[in-house]
């Protein structure tokens, strides 16, 4: 063969990879109870091909796992197309196998008995079953533990029976979502570098492997192409390539690269500081605790950051993954304690102020941010200040925030606006009565403070 022949069959599509799974422009939306749509994913094109291990990425509430079902067939898009071999994607099918972040085993069987299961479907004979099973359970290390049960083996073996059975049915794709989130690091790591390790030497049964995970080194370390998701509704916000070698090295300068483009890329769709449209007090809130919040900005203020920190090395130094730090990034960003953009977190004049004040300062300092920068907040206090009582019930509120959000939303924002205003003494809630009542601290002769009940910053 020449070098023009050689040239055209590089390009032939015969050694071109063969396409899994294609979705076309899939969107995915549940009803509010108003019957409007609540889109959770929207738009979504993407194609997996045999040969390569895909991430998917993005923050939480982003579509993640949602994509990941529509693609095992286990939900239907709203609108838009998935096929599977070229054929429209009906429900599960036969070439594609789920592992769970929870290990779903049944504590009943025995781990040969939780990988046969898996096969029952197929209709084989019983020694094909049994052959099957074993071979599964030997390619994943549990050679031996056979006829142990569930509770006889640790997290990370009954992830590897969580492996076999899904390995077991010799699938054309494997779906893994979050698999290794519920494991101790040594396990997660040891089970990462194995399934690794069999993936460069041909011995899993597999064409391709899609992994949902929060972890961003997780995803270079592993995969091939990083997808990532945006949020609200989910959207491709951008796919990346990862060249690099295996065995990978975190220490790598390119791996760093990598993973600080992939944070970029995170972070480019901020938080709003602004309300949504429809209503003031309807303002998505991340899931955020108040003080976890001003721990971070003590951790940014402080050496060797000293007021901006570059998340990846934020996120190592305090060995936090995307779900623990975003929340807390957002949420000072929207508090104007910080300013999040492109991979990097800076405090503002007032949140470097915040790091240096005694605990009953930043608590003012706190609520005068709280009540200017979140909107339900403020209404939370006038409603309280306007009632001779001083009290009001949370489904008065709840029901407020359910004319324009999802039940689930809805509930979240509340308990985010509920965590921070008690951090900030702007009111009390009692979880018993499920009542809100504004905050009345006691002056040096014992009365009630009547200007801090009014929630004056």
């Amino acid at each position: 063969m020449n070098e023009a022949q050689a040239s055209q069959a590089s390009r032939s599509p015969r050694t071109a990879p063969a396409p899994i799974i294609e979705l076309s422009a899939v969107c995915k939306a549940y009803a509010k109870p108003s019957g409007e749509p609540l889109p959770v994913l929207i738009d979504i094109n993407l194609t997996i091909n045999e040969g390569e291990i895909v991430g998917l990425l993005g923050r939480s509430g982003c579509g993640k796992s949602t994509l990941l079902r529509t693609i095992g067939g286990l939900i239907s898009p709203t609108s838009g197309s998935v096929l599977y071999r070229g054929q429209p994607l009906l429900g599960p099918p036969a070439g594609i196998a789920i592992v769970f972040q929870s290990f779903a085993l049944f504590p009943w069987l025995t781990v040969l008995e939780n990988v046969e299961i898996a096969l029952d479907a197929l209709a084989l004979k019983r020694d094909e079953v049994r052959r099957k099973a074993l071979a599964a359970i030997d390619l994943i290390g549990l050679d031996g533990f056979q006829s142990a049960y569930p509770r006889e083996i640790s997290g990370g073996m009954r992830q590897r029976v969580g492996f076999a059975r899904a390995l077991a049915i010799e699938p054309a794709l494997m779906l893994m979502d979050e698999p290794f989130s519920a494991l101790d690091v040594l396990t997660a790591e040891t089970l990462r570098t194995d399934l690794v390790e069999m993936w460069r030497e041909g011995r899993l049964p597999l064409k391709s492997i899609l992994l949902v995970t929060h972890n961003i080194e997780e995803a270079v370390l592993m995969c091939d192409r990083a997808v990532i998701l945006s949020s609200n509704p989910g959207r491709i916000a951008a796919e990346i390539a990862i060249p690099l070698p295996h065995p990978r090295d975190r220490q790598d300068p390119r791996f760093r690269e990598l993973v600080d483009e992939i944070y970029g890329v995170l972070t480019q769709r901020r938080i709003e500081v602004t309300p949504t449209a429809g209503s003031s007090i309807a303002q998505l809130l991340p899931r955020a605790s108040a003080i976890a919040m001003v721990g971070l900005i003590e951790a940014v203020a402080a050496p060797p950051f000293n007021n901006r920190a570059d998340l990846a090395e934020l996120a190592r130094s305090l060995n936090f993954e995307i779900d623990d730090l975003f929340p807390l990034a957002d949420g000072l960003h929207l508090l104007q304690f910080a300013e999040l953009t492109e991979g990097e977190l800076t405090l503002t004049a007032d949140g470097a102020r915040l790091a240096q004040m005694s605990t009953d300062e930043r608590k003012a300092l706190f609520a005068q941010h709280l009540v200017r920068c979140v909107p339900l907040a403020a209404h939370v206090v006038e409603v309280l200040n306007r009632r001779e009582e001083h009290r009001a019930p949370r489904r008065r509120f709840q029901l407020e925030l359910e004319d324009h959000l999802s039940p689930e939303h809805a509930d979240g924002v509340l308990r985010t606006v509920i965590n921070w205003g008690r951090y900030a003494e702007l009111f009390t809630y009692d979880t018993r009565t499920h009542t809100f009542e504004a905050f009345q601290p006691l002056t040096g002769n014992g009365e009630p403070d009547v200007e801090s009940a009014r929630g004056s910053p």
